[in-house]
This record gives C-alpha cells, sequence and structure tokens, in this order.
C-alpha cells in the first residue's frame, strides 16, 4: 500500500522581512509619516501613542497593535508626557487571511507577547543592524549568527498572526453568536408584547402596568419598541387602538360612543381627537371616506 503524502497548507506565508524594531522613544517624538508596498505592524509595549492610519486617527496603549497593510500612510507620535516603548515589524506576505487584520486593532495576549520577544531576540542575533534606528531600510545579515535564526524569525512571525487570527476570529463568533441569541429573545419578547397589548386593547394601559405584568424593565421596553417601530410603546398602543377603531367603524356594528367605550377610552370627545391626530381625519370623516371603503375589502 502506498503511502499518501499530504500536502500542508499555510494560513500566512512570509518570505521576506524589510525591519524588525524596538524603539525607546523620548516624550516629545513624532514621525512624520510614511506608506510603502509591504505590511507593518505596530504594537505599544509600554506607554501610549497616536497613530494616524489613512485618514483614521487612534490612540494606542500598552497591549494595543495596529496593522498597516501596504500603501496606507502612517504616522505616529507621542504626547509629549510619556516614553513610549514600541514594537514596529514591517514584512512581506500575500497571503489572503492578512485581509483579516486591515483596519484592526487587536489586543495582546500572554502567548502573542512571547512570541513578540522571541522575535526580538533572535533578531538581535540574526542581523548586525540596530534594533532601534527609526530610520533602517534594509537589514544587514550577521555573518556569525546562530543557525536556524532567520527561520525561527519567520516561523515565530508566522505563529504570531495565527494566534491573533484565531483569538481575533473566536472574539467575533462569540459576539455574533451573542448577538443573535438576543436577536431572537428581542423578537420573542416583542412578539409576547403585541400579544398582551391586543389582549388588553380595551383598557387604558400605562407603560409601569406593561412593565409590572410582564416582568420588563422600562429603558427596555422603551428601547426594544424604539428599535423595531421608532416610536414609544404608548405611541404603539394607540395607534393599534385607533386601527382597532377603524375596523369596527367598517364593520357598522357600533356607534363612535359605544366604539370609544369599547376601547377603553374616557370619552367620545378624546376618542375623536385621538382618531383625528392619528388618522388626519374625525371618525365621522372616515367613515364616509373612500379610504374606509378601501380598507374594508
Amino acid at each position: 500500500m502506498d503511502f499518501y503524502k499530504y500536502s500542508l497548507t499555510r494560513l500566512f506565508d512570509i518570505p521576506q522581512i524589510i525591519t524588525i524594531h524596538y524603539f525607546e522613544y523620548g516624550a516629545d517624538f513624532s514621525f512624520a509619516g510614511e506608506s510603502h508596498d509591504f505590511w507593518e505592524f505596530l504594537c505599544v509595549d509600554k506607554g501610549e501613542v497616536t497613530v494616524a492610519a489613512g485618514t483614521n486617527m487612534h490612540h494606542l496603549k500598552k497591549g494595543d497593535i495596529i496593522f498597516h497593510k501596504p500603501n496606507e500612510f502612517h504616522t505616529v507620535s507621542t504626547n509629549g508626557i510619556t516614553a513610549p516603548n514600541l514594537v514596529v515589524v514591517s514584512f512581506v506576505c500575500t497571503s489572503p487571511a492578512m485581509d483579516f487584520f486591515e483596519d484592526r486593532i487587536c489586543l495582546l495576549g500572554e502567548r502573542e507577547r512571547n512570541l513578540l520577544a522571541a522575535i526580538i531576540a533572535e533578531a538581535s542575533h540574526a542581523f548586525t543592524t540596530p534594533l532601534d534606528n527609526p530610520y533602517t531600510r534594509r537589514l544587514e545579515k550577521n555573518p556569525q549568527q546562530p543557525p536556524g535564526a532567520e527561520q525561527m524569525i519567520q516561523l515565530s512571525l508566522e505563529q504570531f498572526l495565527i494566534s491573533l487570527y484565531r483569538r481575533e476570529a473566536s472574539a467575533n463568533t462569540k459576539q455574533l453568536l451573542t448577538k443573535s441569541v438576543k436577536l431572537k429573545q428581542d423578537e420573542e419578547t416583542f412578539a409576547h408584547i403585541l400579544s398582551y397589548m391586543n389582549a388588553h386593547i380595551s383598557e387604558s394601559l400605562t407603560i409601569e402596568q406593561i412593565c409590572h405584568d410582564n416582568l420588563l424593565g422600562r429603558s427596555q421596553l422603551q428601547k426594544l419598541f424604539r428599535a423595531k417601530c421608532d416610536c414609544g410603546i404608548i405611541d404603539y398602543f394607540s395607534h393599534m387602538k385607533i386601527t382597532r377603531a377603524k375596523e369596527l367603524i367598517r364593520e357598522k356594528n357600533m356607534n363612535f360612543t359605544q366604539i370609544a367605550d369599547v376601547l377603553g377610552y374616557t370619552s367620545i370627545h378624546y376618542f375623536s381627537r385621538q382618531f383625528k391626530k392619528i388618522t388626519g381625519m374625525s371618525p365621522s370623516e372616515y367613515a364616509l371616506s373612500i379610504k374606509a371603503m378601501s380598507e374594508k375589502h
């Protein structure tokens, strides 16, 4: 039986490194900015900085990391108070998965922090170029570098990206699931409240009574109806009453006073005012209108 040679897939493939930096900036440092045709990320190891990425400004603190996609103009400046420490790594990577990091700011975990430390340590042995020069444009190979130092940098950097990708993607999935569950709960709550109001259409409900009978908070209830109907729950209930009033008018089994009484209005006058406020017509005008005739069919 022949053995099958399985070809491994690669989520990230980094064939080239441009620069690896660890900077200890002064409190008043400012970098005018640049753009280039390769990826770069900046990680705040201590302090805080302001970073421009394209037209967006970001305030980053310790543990934050921002990615700059190829050809994105970016700058960095300090706040004049805190002297920050920054890790900046630029590299070539054409893997489609890199799109995940576009316009994204991530927070480092302990694993990613250790991998960054390993990259910096290997780089200090692999290259003779100082890692604290912000204007470096070329890494010079150390002829006495430890065996495999450059490959260790490559592997650690790829592991770093995979670790960030997994954690951020997992967090996004959890957020989507949480949002989906909440949307389902909101739909069920909304349907329940509509059923409740239909069952109490003949009463003069208050928001306090609705909350009490349905074990819901006032702000939660109002927020739900604002999101679903762009109005408050009492306004919605008023429209439900008038919709029912229009049905009763079209059925012609009751007069306006009876309809007002059935729907819980305190007087025929108040009913008429509410009807006209919502429909633009008095009950009498509606009863004789083409609209009433059309809505009957």
